[in-house]
């Protein structure tokens, strides 16, 4: 881990800390999982979210068959997807460094910054694109899936953000979120309706190559987007929020896992079509 990622009174996250026992002995598809564990600023409130969103979102997996490899991102070391995963799944962690996108100017409220786990995390998602695999980006994760295809970001929503707790209240929060009706994601779901754990005060602003908006808040802001043709999702709010639906969980997680399943079969010369 780099020297840099954590204050001097907060252990760094590792490995132990987030894994579920059984994490590589499923019988389904290998997951690759990228996460940044640790980053500038991190606090003991925010390194307690961070064990818990990974463990949940490990353990789903794990629930569900599937074997993961987790690359803790955040740490300045050479790293290379599987070329036998069937999926990549990315995770959340602190802000993308604005420059990243060409915003120069001021912005609030940032945190966690590092542009070394920006890149490393773009090369991941490079990697997951040209082994064609499905992919799912959850918070930042969906942001850098939108950045890997051209787009940009809204750098900080500002003071009337209702996507975010205010000063002196919980980060994570209730909200509302609108799926379009056609999407995969909404027939995943099952509903175009929905509400969501939400902590966000960054989001997508211009749309990346291939993908398309499929969900937006109450007041607009972009809440998901997903590729015209491939399996690509990305989720600005956190299902893996034990806090949240344990249903909306699985069955986002099952429909990922189960392409996943496919896409591997499919390189050994099977031929498994899931439904969504």
């Amino acid at each position: 881990m780099s020297p840099m990622s954590t204050g001097p009174s907060i252990d760094p996250i590792t490995l132990g800390d987030v894994l579920p026992e059984g994490a590589g002995h499923g019988c389904g598809p290998l997951i690759t999982v990228v996460v940044p564990l640790n980053f500038p600023g991190l606090t003991t409130e925010t390194r307690s979210l961070v064990v818990r969103f990974t463990r949940s979102a490990l353990t789903m997996l794990v629930e569900l068959g599937a074997r993961v490899d987790v690359i803790d991102i955040s740490r300045d070391a050479p790293f290379s997807i599987d070329e036998e995963a069937g999926g990549v799944m990315l995770l959340g962690g602190g802000d993308v460094d604005p420059t990243l996108y060409g915003h120069t100017g001021f912005v609030g409220n940032l945190y966690g910054v590092d542009r070394g786990t920006d890149e490393r995390t773009l090369a991941a998602i490079d990697a997951g694109l040209g082994l064609e695999v499905p992919i799912l980006g959850i918070c930042r994760g969906s942001q850098m899936i939108n950045l890997a295809c051209g787009g940009t970001l809204i750098p900080d929503l500002g003071e009337h953000n209702i996507h975010r707790g205010r000063d002196g209240e919980p980060m994570f929060l209730d909200d509302t979120v609108i799926l379009a009706e056609d999407s995969r994601l909404a027939r995943i779901l099952s509903r175009s309706r929905m509400i969501v754990r939400n902590g966000h005060h960054q989001a997508v602003n211009e749309v990346g190559a291939g993908l398309r908006v499929v969900a937006r808040g109450v007041d607009g802001v972009v809440e998901a987007v997903e590729h015209e043709s491939k399996w690509i999702v990305g989720v600005q709010w956190h299902p893996e929020d034990t806090d949240g639906s344990a249903e909306d969980r699985e069955a986002l997680f099952r429909s990922f896992v189960e392409h996943s399943t496919a896409h591997a079969a499919a390189k050994c010369g099977s031929r498994t079509t899931p439904a969504v």
